[in-house]
């Protein structure tokens, strides 16, 4: 049988959030995610309807997911448009439009399948396809001691570019950016 690979729909939203509360569950959400299952645990229900929708038009993100034949969500990844001269979720502003890759995952029981390296390239053809604007780089951060993430992001095209910021609840560790130019 073959899992999809989709977008999400509006509706979805209590599908998101269970898959997003079973990633900051993970033994490396810490080191993946600045979020804590705790404060994503108590957020209302308005608040994944309004994130859902706005990975479900399109506009400004995308939210892909990896379904299995019986509907179950396997994986997500969500991919933000930064505009040049627009402070990015880093406090960066980007000179040419770019992508900013977040929130990937895929359950442990579903990893080493390919769902990972699939659901990228559904964010990269997307950004790719976009016209207005013309995405230019896709990018993501990754913590330094994610390792298995950074190996990941190397094997489906991204690579360091030199770029660091501090981790926010460590500012002893850092994130490093990985980025992929238009082909």
């Amino acid at each position: 049988m073959t899992n999809t690979i989709r977008g999400v729909r509006a509706e979805e939203w209590p599908q998101v959030r269970e898959l997003r509360l079973a990633a900051l569950r993970d033994p490396v959400a810490h080191l993946a995610f600045l979020d804590t299952y705790e404060l994503a645990s108590a957020r209302p229900d308005e608040f994944w309807q309004e994130r859902t929708r706005g990975g479900a038009e399109g506009v400004t993100n995308r939210q892909f997911v990896a379904e299995d034949p019986d509907g179950r969500w396997l994986g997500s990844v969500t991919a933000l448009i930064e505009l040049p001269g627009v402070e990015g979720a880093f406090g960066d502003a980007p000179e040419v439009a770019q992508t900013h890759i977040v929130g990937v995952y895929v359950r442990p029981e579903a990893r080493g399948a390919g769902l990972a390296e699939a659901l990228f390239g559904a964010a990269l053809d997307w950004s790719w396809g976009l016209t207005d604007p013309r995405i230019e780089r896709v990018r993501l951060f990754v913590h330094q001691d994610n390792g298995r993430a950074e190996a990941l992001y190397t094997r489906v095209g991204f690579r360091r570019t030199g770029v660091w910021v501090p981790v926010p609840t460590d500012e002893s560790r850092r994130e490093n950016e990985l980025a992929v130019t238009r082909p």
